[in-house]
């Protein structure tokens, strides 16, 4: 923040000046164009939870050089056996320069290459190997594999131009630097010349198309010409999250039509966040989970039936690829790393600041409707698009820099620890700073407008840009340049972004614009001699955006001088997991001295929370390839930012049908609010035009995104009602077991799980037949003395401890009533469930407290009666359910299920219709465990066996 007039910064206020000068320009003329918004979406779960280290299958090479794990959910299921013979030279693999892991990811895919699919098509591969793994190198493998086979041509798209280089060098460490890498950038429309090598191309290329006509006027022609339609050599999609929109975008459509073209070709997908959620993996047609023999005729099929079974459905995706052999997803070990959120507390000044422009904006809403009114604006859906678009950038700019002064003073406070920062950020800035330096001739000092307006709206707009010009002189600074000016200049700082140019200070304390560009040196390569500086330590402060957030290597590598452990700080979180995890990926990787620290900054204004909420989406989603369960219990964990659910939903119906006076809400209101409960309802939201004007198609995306509006104490306040309701709401389908809880931990405490019996059943599948598994899984859920007594030592309630209930059951026999007779529980709240009676007095009422001595033999009594009868049972063990027919389970220690585990996609629909039919819910849930004979499963389970039997016999 700055407390008087700056004219050395692009200042905020910029954004704002030139919305609303052009926009009532726009309305004076009566003209309105539509502009490019921002996809906004919200989108976001666990950065990571439990893994188990990763087996390899594959019994050549040299370990690889850093743990590598793999969830418990993929590691409980098999590959399937391998029957690919490698051309590889022994020496690049005895050699080490291909790890074990990196080897076993080869064979796979160049085994998968080998079927052919029903529709015709070759089988792909998916390579979902987490950040830092080293997919470079798998990729160049499987290209020398099939160079050495005879395939001397290979595709390999990738993100950026500059990467090429990166081809070559993975090429090279391999020991295959004899095989050409062209960059399809620089070859000519009509030039087809290069006859052996590997054609490398952008996804944008693929699109390219030529101005000057001839032979080959698009890149995609081009390319199909140079493959020739027999092709069958390696297409590699590197990075191939960014296809992900391939229905709706002519890139992800060029990716589809590619494939189809080359029907022979040897297709491999690379990316750690290749299915971040299931619509996203419609690219991958080549992986046969959908279309001819298969259970789903198409990909909405498909999508459907996923996003219909919750979340935990993914997981049985990612299961049955890789059983089927078209998958594999490791990640470097998260041992060392650490996780911290940093609540933000913003100061006062700042607080008076983000109000008036809260307020100022609240004018602008008002004064643009005025227009629209005066002019009879019919169609007014661009005018509000790019109004609440240019309302929702701005606050997070907002956001973002009331974070800047937080995130210098941990920046120091690491450095004299000895650790060096890299910070992450998404936006620059740059195309407003360019923007006005074009219209100002390089100046920063003052806005402008040039319109021509009718008299009314000439007031209008003046006394709009006066407010903002006033306003321009308190807010921040370009977060960026501040940023860098902070840290002591670009001499102290390797920025690594998108820009061409900053403004820097100089010596004498003035200020000035300057290229990026060094003398001698091409802006492209900037970044690589910034990171080159950071690496050995010349600097020891990075900024990065998303520009340079894939491929880059950042670690505190063993080959590098700067060692410096790594504090990463994101200052503003991705609009998406995909870059979010690309850009976390940048310090973690493989062969690192010390794993990164993460840090992830967010203010205490509510509206923070709808960019966290982002991420925080898709991270849960993402789990379907990654990651997984929705356990929030540690501090690294983002999905408590969640709302885009079915819950966000309920709640912000219930709030706003409460504020309007609808419904009477069991919810009450935040305490404190000023003026009570009457004016947060009546003072607070009623007459505020942000939320109000949302409320008739009002979605969560909207809600969050206009609340970002409001002043401090408003938005804070009114957030906090709607997740007050959002966890009433979640609590409620918990008590009630309505709640999908994702994955679940069958038995997690000390309670023993057997195997007891399995039977096996093979289903068809493409394209290869898969096995799935019926297991019968008994859980003794018991706790012996020696437990008990452990527990109870701990004990410091007054009213904790042992108690024996007052009644004696008649149907004991005398001998047995000192014995048997009693019920015997430890009372601990939250203990466990067979020691939690439902309140205190009910205790008291029902049960007297007795020392350890005196319950001893009634718990090993109780413990062994328990093992196989029924609450029930009488002293001879009968139960009159069990006597009839039924099964019972009340009380009892060992508790039997029946789990389904393998190739569940095959049978899924089946499975989940037959449930669907006897218990009016489609959800199968999804369970892992680990049985006390060390075995790891993760499937579907249900009681009843006949239900799962039924469906795969």
């Amino acid at each position: 923040m700055t407390d008087s007039p700056s004219k050395e910064y692009i200042s905020m206020a910029r954004l704002i000046a030139f919305f609303c000068s052009g926009f009532l320009a726009l309305l004076s003329t009566g003209e309105l164009q539509t502009q490019t918004q921002h996809d906004f979406t919200v989108c976001g779960s666990s950065v990571a939870n439990e893994c188990s280290v990763h087996m390899c299958a594959a019994n050549i090479g040299i370990s690889h050089p850093d743990i590598v794990v793999e969830t418990n959910t993929l590691s409980s299921v098999p590959p399937p056996d391998i029957t690919y013979t490698l051309s590889i030279p022994d020496r690049t693999i005895s050699s080490g320069l291909l790890s074990a892991l990196q080897l076993e990811a080869i064979i796979y895919a160049c085994q998968q290459h080998e079927v052919i699919l029903q529709n015709g098509q070759r089988a792909g591969f998916l390579i979902g190997d987490g950040a830092g793994v080293g997919k470079g190198r798998t990729v160049a493998g499987i290209i020398l594999e099939n160079f050495l086979k005879g395939r001397k041509r290979a595709l390999w798209f990738s993100v950026s131009n500059d990467l090429k280089y990166d081809a070559e060098r993975d090429l090279k460490d391999i020991n295959a630097p004899d095989i050409p890498v062209f960059a399809l950038n620089k070859i000519k429309y009509g030039d087809t010349a290069t006859s052996e090598g590997v054609l490398f191309a952008t996804y944008s290329a693929l699109i390219g198309e030529s101005q000057a006509g001839g032979q080959h006027r698009t890149r995609l022609k081009q390319i199909l010409d140079w493959c020739k339609p027999s092709f069958d050599g390696v297409i590699v999609f590197d990075e191939c999250h960014k296809a992900k929109n391939a229905t709706s975008t002519k890139m992800g459509k060029a990716v589809l039509d590619l494939q189809s073209k080359l029907p022979r070709a040897r297709v491999v997908y690379a990316s750690a966040t290749g299915a971040s959620e299931p619509k996203n993996m419609i690219y991958m047609s080549r992986l046969g989970i959908w279309g001819q023999g298969t259970p789903f005729k198409a990909f909405d099929d498909f999508l459907h039936a996923i996003e219909k079974r919750g979340v935990g459905a993914m997981e049985i995706v990612a299961m049955d690829m890789k059983v089927s052999g078209m998958y594999i997803a490791r990640q470097l070990s998260f041992s060392g790393v650490s996780f911290r959120i940093e609540e933000i507390t913003l100061d006062e000044q700042f607080k008076l600041v983000y109000n008036k422009a809260a307020r100022l904006w609240a004018e602008a809403l008002e004064l643009f409707t005025r227009a629209a009114d005066t002019l009879g604006l019919a169609s007014r859906k661009s005018l509000w698009g790019q109004f609440w678009s240019s309302h929702q950038r701005f606050f997070k700019y907002l956001c973002i820099a009331g974070k800047v002064r937080r995130l210098v003073e941990l920046a120091h406070t690491e450095m004299q620890h000895g650790k060096c920062i890299v910070i992450g950020l998404q936006s620059t800035g740059e195309a407003r700073t360019r923007e006005v330096l074009d219209e100002n001739d390089g100046h920063l000092d003052r806005f402008v407008s040039a319109c021509k307006c009718s008299s009314h709206l000439i007031s209008l707009k003046l006394r709009l840009l006066g407010r903002i010009a006033e306003l321009g002189k308190e807010l921040p600074l370009n977060t960026l340049d501040e940023l860098i000016d902070r840290f002591g200049g670009p001499e102290k700082v390797s920025e690594m972004t998108g820009r061409k140019g900053r403004v820097v200070r100089r010596p004498d304390g003035s200020v000035r614009y300057e290229t990026r560009a060094e003398q001698g040196m091409n802006i492209d390569h900037v970044n690589i001699r910034e990171k080159e500086r950071f690496m050995t330590g010349e600097k020891l402060i990075a900024i990065i955006s998303e520009a340079a957030s894939s491929g880059i290597s950042l670690q505190a590598d063993k080959r590098v001088q700067n060692r410096r452990r790594r504090v990463h700080m994101t200052l503003e979180l991705p609009w998406s997991a995909d870059r979010a995890i690309q850009q976390f990926g940048r310090t973690h990787r493989s062969n690192q001295v010390t794993a990164p620290e993460y840090i992830f900054l967010i203010s205490e204004l509510a509206g923070e929370r709808r960019f966290a909420s982002i991420v925080a989406k898709r991270l849960e989603s993402l789990g379907a390839l990654t990651h997984g369960d929705r356990r929030a219990t540690e501090s690294r964990d983002l999905s408590q930012y969640n709302f885009e659910n079915k819950y966000g939903t309920k709640a912000l119906d219930k709030i706003t049908k409460a504020i309007l006076g609808y419904i009477d809400n069991k919810v009450p209101p935040p305490k404190g609010y000023p003026g009570g409960d009457i004016m947060f309802f009546r003072g607070n939201v009623m007459a505020n035009c942000f939320f109000l004007s949302c409320i008739p198609d009002c979605t969560i995306t909207k809600f969050l995104n206009r609340i970002l509006g409001l002043e401090v104490y408003q938005q804070n306040s009114l957030f906090q009602y709607f997740t007050d309701n959002f966890e009433y709401l979640i609590n409620k389908d918990k008590k009630e077991g309505k709640y999908d809880m994702g994955i679940l931990d069958l038995a997690p405490g000390n309670d023993e799980i057997h195997e007891e019996t399995q039977e096996k059943f093979l289903t068809p599948g493409n394209p290869q037949e898969g096995q799935v598994i019926l297991y019968k899984i008994s859980v003794d859920r018991g706790m012996n003395w020696k437990e008990a007594c452990s527990k109870a030592e701990k004990l410091t309630g007054d009213y904790e401890g042992f108690y024996l209930s007052n009644k004696v059951h008649d149907t004991l026999t005398s001998d047995n009533k000192s014995c048997r007779g009693r019920n015997l529980i430890l009372y601990k709240p939250n203990i466990g469930k067979q020691a939690h009676p439902e309140n205190l007095d009910n205790l008291l009422l029902r049960y007297y407290k007795v020392t350890p001595d005196e319950a001893k033999d009634f718990w090993e009594s109780q413990f062994d009666f328990s093992f196989t009868n029924c609450t029930h049972a009488n002293w001879k063990g009968k139960c009159k359910l069990i006597e009839e027919g039924q099964e019972c389970f009340l009380g009892m220690r060992l508790k039997q299920y029946h789990m389904l585990c393998g190739a569940l996609l095959r049978v899924w629909k089946r499975v989940s219709d037959i449930v669907s039919d006897i218990t009016n819910s489609s959800i199968l849930q999804i369970v892992r465990l680990k049985t006390k004979q060390n075995s790891k499963q993760v499937g579907a389970f249900t009681f009843c066996y006949l239900l799962l039997l039924n469906p795969v016999s």
